[in-house]
């Protein structure tokens, strides 16, 4: 099947994974420090569309990833969202929520035949922003996101910053998230 109407994002269609080339980069409660944590990962991208809103058509991807800490059964991170293509206005977006009752949108202006973008959300953005439940908004406030794709021939790799003023640490936390995953199978 082409995937011609999901713009930039058909490079994405499929199930990867990685082993260990995940690097996780975060404030851990248990240590009271920053500190690193080195995963594998799996991620599922699957078609559909079009989706319309009146005079807008988008097309999409159905997304769920989980990482796991070296031989843990027990993913540490899970998302599920979407990424979506707004081919008349040249968006992407990637709209998602984390089991920490936090959800985020970021997007971008993007040229439909890309293989390295720039995705960006900040709080309090009516377009491109994040949302944390009550807990999370005083002990940890995100306040701006912002993640880096680059897709190959049967790779795709991400860099991610996302910036949360935590009370328990004296600054500014920068916790970063990259990994190169491998496509497995161009089915989800």
């Amino acid at each position: 099947m082409a995937y011609e109407n999901w713009g930039p994002l058909a490079g994405l269609v499929g199930t990867w994974e990685s082993q260990y080339t995940g690097l996780d980069v975060a404030f851990h409660n248990d240590k009271g420090k920053i500190a690193e944590t080195p995963f594998r990962e799996k991620t599922t991208f699957k078609p559909f569309g079009p989706v319309d809103n009146g005079e807008q058509s988008l097309y999409g991807l159905d997304y769920r990833t989980a990482a796991w800490k070296l031989d843990e059964d027990t993913p540490f991170h899970t998302e599920v969202g979407y990424w979506m293509w707004d081919a008349n206005t040249s968006e992407v977006m990637r709209c998602f929520l984390i089991p920490r009752a936090s959800a985020l949108i970021a997007g971008a202006t993007v040229e439909p035949d890309a293989t390295t973008f720039k995705l960006e959300a900040t709080l309090g953005s009516n377009t491109y922003g994040i949302l944390s439940n009550r807990y999370l908004d005083a002990i940890a406030k995100t306040t701006r996101f912002d993640v880096t794709i680059t897709i190959g021939e049967d790779y795709f790799s991400y860099d991610e910053t996302t910036v949360v003023e935590h009370q328990r640490h004296p600054t500014i936390i920068m916790h970063t998230d990259r990994n190169t995953l491998n496509r497995v199978s161009w089915e989800a």
